[in-house]
């Protein structure tokens, strides 16, 4: 075993240099509640054409402000609440777009949430040479609402059809008709493309604003999920529901029906529809857009199993479609890899894993491999974009090792240059022009910094520093890093929290926390604070582990849980735990595990593998069984049922109840569109059915990341007392 654990600093402000002896115990709020762990940020800063200027909302949300990133001060107004002129006028808003001519800004407000990202809203465009406003529709709330380039229209979806606003001459016409709730969804996404593709609007509009694409989704199909929804005590009138309402939408399982999808374009002059001609069959299209020039349109297709990607160039006129590349795999394609993907006028780059780790490739649009961009064993973790003045590219690298993210340039000759060569997470938002952008710095104990920096990575203006954030901290428990082998001697890379007030001559109990699911990554030089921390702060050390299967390594690495989930994975971290507990100060008596979503569904793994060394486990909202989750998800990593029969039987933890020996605390929230509360009563049926001894927490109302009201804090305070009943 490796145990050269390390303390790591590096940073501009670590934490442990400004500890304060006045300052305040924290409760466990501070340690779980979102609205004090967050660190401060900055407003969103949307490049301006010129290259040296960006906007931004006012800190009284009453204005969009025109900041110098040279100065990072404001020098102009483009927006204010109170400079509108005319009848029309709006007391706030939630967000807004620029046209992109720069002469329009669409608005919103009143906005009501879907699912995870979407909602809908009223809008509204503002003319900045007139200072006026006009609403986009009087007939009701919108989505996805689209600002042509011109900004003379506006595409938008109610009622799931598609209309447009045209402000010059005050119409709104229906660009589709046949929309119906649960069945037909023109240009909006259905719930699991939304969730899987992070698909948020499947509209676009062509360079010259003559052509509307969209994705017509035909769900009818699908089968219809329902359940219960009880009132919470966060919410208004919680003893208003005495008859519950029940929430239904469609939402397909594993192996049963997606939607079919058709890409359409709308011409404007004509008022014409044609489906673009296109193989897409049962498959997906997770990404839609216009080429360089915005005339023809790219379209993504990838088969149901997702191990084959198509590129096609369709003319929207003729509707005829052809294929520019494609993409395979053994197992399956990375949506953090095609969808790196920029289209300019002659050539486009996207990203693929083909040599084993994630790069960037340009071709041109006939489908000819221009060059490699980047090579290496390492990966590319975001792309930024090119410099069209001197073909630079900037990305972001795992190039300092996987626990590390630092942005990097890329030159024309290929010679790549770390911008800040230094370990942590470093994440980058450029001018439009590329000689500017703003750089966030975090690691394990330095909060985030922004600074805007020039395109060599030199710094130029703090912009914020969380000072008084990190005063608040110093005392938490500190992140250190290092590497355990796992069930096959690999190393993994691990980290370890301990107690603020950690003494090596005692013993202490441990807490392994995982998510583990495939391509995901937990263990990252960079700061968090959340509940995992104040578990910390109570005595216990916690400990992370990336076994097989996570991402951000080799393809090799990842692939080898591929149709066979939570085996490997379950191997690799009970591995983890037995290394980790040879420790000195690790009492291997008292060990638990805990996850959250895919790491609930690895702790019921993990207690009732053979070998278990935990004494206890909580699991938090779980897949219990991967036929009773999303088929983009779940087919991905495991294929069908239908064509991984043997797969899903031993990757199903219901059918693992009869071996479980520790104490389990599961959890699930009851309003959960995501991993549903199903799930957890299934399982909790079944160790009934056997007799089995268990603690349950059903949190009413509740979805599942349990933003909501305090739950996070309770939800903390339940698992401390848990371990402590079982492990102290």
């Amino acid at each position: 075993m490796t145990s050269s654990f390390k303390y790591i600093a590096s940073g501009t402000i670590g934490i442990a240099s400004l500890a304060s002896a006045s300052a305040a115990p924290l409760t466990v709020d501070d340690y779980c509640t979102p609205a004090l762990t967050s660190p401060k940020g900055v407003k969103e800063m949307r490049p301006l054409a010129d290259g040296t200027s960006y906007a931004a909302v006012s800190d009284d949300g009453r204005r969009i402000e025109v900041f110098s990133y040279k100065t990072g001060k404001a020098i102009s107004t483009l927006f204010s609440l109170d400079a509108v002129k005319g009848d029309l006028r709006i007391d706030d808003f939630d967000g807004y777009a620029l046209s992109e001519n720069e002469k329009k800004i669409l608005l919103w407000n009143n906005s009501e949430q879907i699912y995870r990202h979407s909602f809908t809203a009223e809008y509204y465009v503002y003319d900045i040479l007139r200072s006026t406003l006009k609403r986009v529709s009087a007939d009701g709330p919108q989505r996805n609402a689209t600002i042509s380039h011109d900004g003379r229209m506006v595409a938008y979806t109610r009622d799931n059809n598609i209309y447009i606003s045209n402000l010059d001459y005050g119409t709104d016409n229906a660009v589709t008709t046949d929309g119906k709730v649960n069945s037909i969804i023109y240009g909006s996404p259905d719930w699991a493309y939304e969730e899987e593709f992070g698909m948020q609007n499947s509209m676009c509009w062509s360079t010259d604003d003559s052509v509307l694409a969209f994705i017509r989704f035909d769900e009818s199909k699908v089968p219809v999920y329902t359940f219960d929804r009880y009132k919470s005590y966060c919410e208004e009138n919680p003893l208003s529901d005495i008859y519950p309402d029940a929430y239904s939408y469609k939402y397909p399982l594993a192996g049963y029906p997606n939607s079919t999808v058709s890409v359409h374009a709308y011409n404007v002059d004509n008022r014409t529809t044609k489906k673009m001609d296109l193989p897409i069959g049962e498959g997906y299209v997770p990404m839609l857009s216009f080429d360089g020039e915005g005339k023809n349109l790219m379209a993504m297709l990838l088969n149901r199993d997702q191990n084959r990607l198509d590129l096609y160039k369709v003319n929207p006129g003729s509707t005829v479609a052809s294929l520019v590349i494609t993409e395979m795999s053994d197992a399956w394609l990375s949506p953090e890899a095609y969808k790196m993907v920029r289209y300019s006028i002659n050539s486009f780059v996207i990203g693929s894993e083909r040599s084993g780790w994630r790069h960037l490739y340009e071709y041109d649009y006939s489908g000819n491999l221009k060059r490699a961009i980047t090579s290496g064993e390492w990966n590319v973790t975001a792309y930024y974009g090119r410099d069209a003045r001197t073909g630079t590219d900037y990305i972001q690298t795992t190039m300092r090792g996987a626990v590390n993210r630092n942005v990097a340039s890329v030159d024309s000759k290929g010679r790549i240059t770390v911008l800040n060569d230094i370990d942590g997470t470093e994440n980058a938002w450029f001018s439009g022009n590329f000689d500017y952008y703003l750089r966030k710095y975090s690691n394990a104990v330095t909060p985030p910094v922004y600074t805007i920096c020039n395109s060599r990575g030199k710094s130029l203006i703090d912009i914020e520093s969380n000072r008084e954030y990190a005063a608040k901290y110093s005392s938490v428990p500190k992140m250190e890093f290092t590497t355990v082998p796992n069930a096959e001697g690999e190393a993994m890379n691990a980290c370890l929290i301990k107690p603020a007030d950690f003494d090596s001559s005692r013993r202490y109990p441990l807490m392994m926390y995982q998510y583990n699911g495939p391509d995901s990554q937990t263990v990252l030089n960079e700061w968090k604070m959340d509940g995992v921390y104040y578990i910390a702060s109570q005595g216990y050390v916690v400990a992370m582990v990336d076994g097989r299967g996570t991402g951000n390594r080799s393809r090799k690495w990842a692939n080898a849980v591929y149709r066979n989930l939570g085996h490997l994975e379950t191997a690799d971290q009970i591995a983890g735990a037995r290394n980790i507990a040879k420790l000195p100060y690790i009492d291997a008596e008292r060990m638990a595990c805990f996850g959250w979503s895919y790491g609930g569904y690895m702790t019921l793994m993990e207690l009732t593998a053979a070998d278990s060394p935990f004494k206890a486990g909580v699991s938090m909202a779980p897949v219990t069984d991967w036929r009773l989750y999303d088929s983009i998800y779940t087919e991905r990593y495991m294929s069908t049922p239908q064509a991984n029969p043997s797969g899903y039987d031993s990757a199903s933890a219901l059918d693992r109840t009869g071996n479980l020996n520790a104490r389990l605390l599961i959890m699930s929230g009851t309003s959960d569109d995501n991993v549903h509360f199903y799930n957890t009563l299934k399982y909790t049926s079944k160790l009934n059915y056997e007799g089995k001894i268990f603690d349950m927490m059903a949190l009413a109302g509740f979805e599942h990341s349990l933003r909501m009201c305090n739950a996070r804090s309770r939800l903390y305070s339940k698992i401390v007392d848990f371990l402590d009943s079982n492990l102290k």
